[in-house]
């Protein structure tokens, strides 16, 4: 069973996104700014739609927080969605407005639209694709902004670049990754290549030309790991098994790589594992396992990477079928972007976060910082002298 746990409620187009956390040690310094700030990220990147200029996304905290510091008790997280009130009959939970005659009836390739209504023998897409929507994915990233909060404390950082983009990829800088981090902030694509990112804008407005739709490749990096955490006695505490999974819930995601992933099929042993060496302390010159080995952090940087798909609601629909006539039509459009990489690089930012922070509290869990720092802080001291 995970530690730290949480759940997500809510439609794209309800009143709220709502997360509840448990598992949280007292003591996290937490505030709504910290978390704004990544769901600010998420809604930034050239390519997004029309509906980035409609909500500006802020969390609430509602409970387990007292004078900005977590007390130990569940932490409520709400994301209003400000444009409720243009859909607040559509989607109310009151029978008196039900109007069939607004039915979705065209579901989008791509989507869960079909799969979903034939599953729950719906008659109306709208309620699959309300919580099969991206917009699903806010709330997620203020949980994982919870779980920043949570590696902070001991100085464990996650963050990330976009490396592909719409077939353009882009030449990463042999710098600092805090200041590679740094060149993506700075960038609309949240891109490290300066190069790369003028194609990377030159094909995403093409595509919005032409009512097509790019997707890409987002790197997640988290450095001040000690190794250990995960296991290998059993396949679900493996570290990548787990950091697989949480990259492949998001939606749009098909593909997940640690390290150089894929390649490393295509390359003889002696190019592939990373010699180790000592010099006060367990060393490699390589990172290809993106580090992890056996299931569990080697001390090395965790390097994962996710392939999006690009995302299924075309302006210029493909065709589908009419659920009542079987006839066949043009897709139903609804609002979205031309890319949204960028803010997938967010996300995949958010889950990577959490399960590093479960995996973190699994192995020297307490109730409070102090508690975990202490067993930490022993830790280290403890394969220091190994």
């Amino acid at each position: 069973m995970s530690i730290f746990r949480y759940l997500t409620a809510g439609e794209s187009h309800g009143p709220q996104l709502s997360a509840i956390i448990e598992g949280l040690p007292a003591g996290i310094h937490l505030s709504a700014e910290t978390l704004n700030h990544d769901l600010s990220r998420r809604q930034q990147g050239y390519g997004r739609g029309d509906r980035m200029k409609i909500e500006k996304d802020t969390v609430q905290l509602l409970s387990g927080v007292r004078w900005g510091e977590t007390i130990g008790s569940p932490v409520t997280l709400v994301v209003e969605n400000r444009d409720w009130e243009n859909w607040c009959e559509k989607m109310s939970p009151l029978p008196e407005y039900r109007d069939d005659s607004s039915a979705v009836t065209r579901p989008r390739p791509g989507h869960a639209d079909l799969s979903g209504v034939l599953k729950y023998n719906h008659k109306d897409v709208r309620n699959v694709l309300e919580r099969s929507s991206a917009r699903e994915t806010a709330v997620r990233v203020a949980v994982g902004a919870v779980a920043k909060a949570l590696l902070a404390e001991f100085d464990i950082r996650v963050g990330g670049f976009v490396v592909e983009l719409g077939g353009i990829c882009a030449i990463t800088p042999q710098e600092p990754i805090e200041l590679l981090w740094q060149r993506a902030a700075n960038s609309e694509t949240f891109c490290c290549d300066l190069s790369a990112e003028v194609d990377m804008k030159r094909v995403i407005d093409a595509a919005k030309s032409g009512g097509d739709t790019l997707g890409g490749v987002v790197e997640v990096q988290v450095i001040g790991l000690p190794p250990g955490l995960g296991s290998y006695v059993q396949w679900d505490r493996k570290l990548d098994a787990r950091l697989a999974m949480a990259l492949m819930s998001i939606q749009a995601i098909k593909g997940v790589e640690v390290g150089i992933g894929f390649d490393a099929a295509r390359r003889p042993g002696s190019r592939v594992h990373d010699e180790i060496f000592y010099k006060d302390g367990y060393k490699r010159d390589s990172n290809n396992a993106g580090g992890i080995e056996g299931g569990m952090s080697n001390g090395e940087p965790v390097v994962v990477r996710a392939a999006m798909k690009p995302i299924p609601t075309l302006y210029s629909p493909l065709r589908s079928v009419d659920m009542r006539t079987h006839e066949p039509f043009e897709a139903t459009v609804e609002r979205s972007d031309t890319c949204a990489v960028p803010a997938a690089l967010v996300v995949a930012e958010a889950v990577v976060a959490i399960e590093i922070a479960n995996a973190l509290l699994e192995k020297f869990g307490g109730d409070s910082i102090f508690e975990i720092r202490r067993n930490l802080e022993g830790y280290r001291e403890q394969i220091s002298n190994g």
